[in-house]
């Protein structure tokens, strides 16, 4: 168990990680992809049901 964490605290020190103005770019992205994903999906769930109601009504 030592050992795994050892290696695990090496393979750490190799990691790069990004700088703060990069981290908020990538943020930024991220929260806009799923915003834009979660818009996109409610609006066809909307579509779906609008659709179902005028078939099954």
């Amino acid at each position: 168990m030592i050992k795994f964490f050892k290696n695990v605290s090496r393979e750490m020190q190799k990691v790069s990680w990004p700088k703060g103005r990069e981290l908020s770019k990538y943020t930024v992205t991220v929260i806009t992809t799923v915003a834009f994903v979660a818009v996109y999906f409610a609006v066809v769930d909307l579509g779906i049901s609008q659709i179902l109601e005028l078939f099954f009504e």
